[in-house]
């Protein structure tokens, strides 16, 4: 008997498995692929390993500004490849250790519900049962496939693609058609148009990013397309055929030639095969029905990560187990969606945390919005130079003086935004922040200095 069965051992499911054996619970966790789930096999650490290399052309194709003559540089996308493939196979294999020194029995295989007893919950792997008195669910999500004229046949055929086969190709295609313009299309473009690739990404709204601020979408579409990046907004596709993408817009239909096409519209979770209705676990269309403790309907069913498709973020995968398993534990906990940072990995980074413009005018708030370049920060300026027109821009409850939203395009926005959340989490006021000290000379010194245009 467990006291804990887990299902998949990606972010929520690993991590969830490690909070429990330091809890003292006997947790067994399944996971019929690798340890690590989409995030660390093939999603977030292989797309950041490229997209680093990528970063590391450019600024030695750049490095004369910074006194360093480098001749004939080029580009080796195979040495890219193993390179990532290397910070997998390390991150993986130390997740496995972890668990293995948390004394967390770990199966390579897919597992399937099979029902209830009066202790808890059956699982069936390989032919063996399981039983469990509690039980969490964290299969994760997967690229979700629109109902193009011609999609099935160019996958089928490898000339259409999800971010899991693009990650892995061995070849820099030619022409890259991007089908969405959300942060996985974006950081593959950015990749692939950095290390010489023609890229055009087609989306069906009017800007990108997904719910960045708008302006900051604005500014970040601006400089990906100094990039040689594409863009067609408010664009429908319609058909993939063998070397060409079709898309209407405004009634009109156009073409675009493609020698690899990348369909990035969303995800959807994966919750088909394993046995939920045996439980009667509610679901809305694929995601798992949880509440802010990531219960299920069903009392000791909890669902984590991508699968309950609250919020598909690695980091919210994290927390959503650490709360299950305070939970089931008998720890007060709940989840909270609010303050929870985002990041695009692009050259250059954004980052937000909290209200946008867009959402702040929804809610009716009394708000005020300043930005200054970060041309106000001296570190930025002496890494990047005057050039950039890079920029924090952040806003303000007028009425309560207390943040409402930190926004930043630029280098180090990924590793500032956790501190921005914080200090929105602190609901200081904009007058006690401002005698917050900042290190010098750093980036983010420039949320201070915005600060004091308030």
């Amino acid at each position: 008997m467990e006291d804990l069965i887990i299902i998949g051992g990606g972010p929520a499911g690993y991590l969830g498995a490690l909070r429990a054996a330091q809890r003292g619970l006997k947790v067994t966790l399944f996971e019929e692929k690798s340890l690590g789930g989409v995030c660390l096999n093939e999603g977030c650490i292989p797309t950041k390993s490229l997209l680093y290399s990528a970063k590391m052309f450019k600024n030695a194709q750049g490095s004369q500004d910074y006194g360093v003559l480098a001749k004939e540089v080029s580009f080796d996308h195979s040495l890219a490849l193993k390179r990532k493939d290397a910070a997998v196979r390390s991150l993986v294999s130390g997740v496995a250790a972890q668990l293995k020194s948390a004394q967390v029995n770990v199966e390579k295989a897919g597992a399937e519900i099979r029902g209830s007893t009066s202790k808890g919950f059956l699982v069936s792997a390989q032919g063996k049962e399981y039983e469990g008195r509690n039980l969490l669910i964290a299969t994760g999500a997967r690229a979700s496939l629109p109902g193009i004229t011609g999609l099935q046949e160019g996958l089928a055929q490898g000339f259409v693609v999800t971010s899991r086969e693009l990650l892995a190709a061995e070849t820099l295609p030619e022409k890259l058609v991007v089908i969405g313009a959300g942060i996985v299309g974006l950081e593959m473009a950015a990749y692939f148009s950095q290390v010489g690739c023609r890229v055009t990404v087609i989306e069906v709204l009017d800007k990108i990013a997904g719910n960045t601020d708008s302006e900051i979408a604005g500014f970040l579409q601006k400089e990906l397309a100094k990039e040689g990046i594409e863009f067609f907004l408010n664009c429908h596709v319609t058909k993939i055929s063998e070397g060409k993408v079709y898309y209407e817009k405004e009634g009109k239909t156009a073409e675009i030639e493609a020698s690899k096409v990348l369909i990035s519209a969303g995800r959807s979770p994966n919750t088909e095969g394993l046995g939920l209705e045996r439980l009667g676990i509610e679901r809305e269309g694929l995601a798992i029905v949880t509440d802010l403790h990531l219960e299920t309907n069903r009392k000791g069913v909890y669902a984590a990560g991508d699968v309950n498709a609250k919020a598909m973020l690695a980091h919210i995968a994290y927390r959503e187990a650490e709360v299950a398993v305070n939970h089931m534990t008998g720890v007060a906990d709940s989840m909270s969606y609010e303050l929870i940072p985002s990041v695009v990995y692009t050259t250059p980074e954004v980052a937000f945390v909290g209200e946008t413009e867009e959402t702040a005018k929804a809610k009716g708030l009394n708000y005020a919005a300043a930005k200054l370049p970060m041309a106000y920060s001296g570190r930025f300026v002496a890494e990047k130079g005057k050039a950039s027109n890079c920029y924090c821009k952040i806003l303000v409850d007028k009425e309560r003086e207390l943040l409402l939203g930190v926004h930043l395009i630029g280098s180090y926005a990924s590793e500032i935004i956790w501190g921005a959340a914080n200090l929105l989490a602190s609901k200081k006021t904009i007058e006690e922040l401002k005698t917050l000290v900042f290190p010098h000379p750093t980036v983010s010194e420039i949320i201070r200095e915005v600060l004091f245009q308030f």
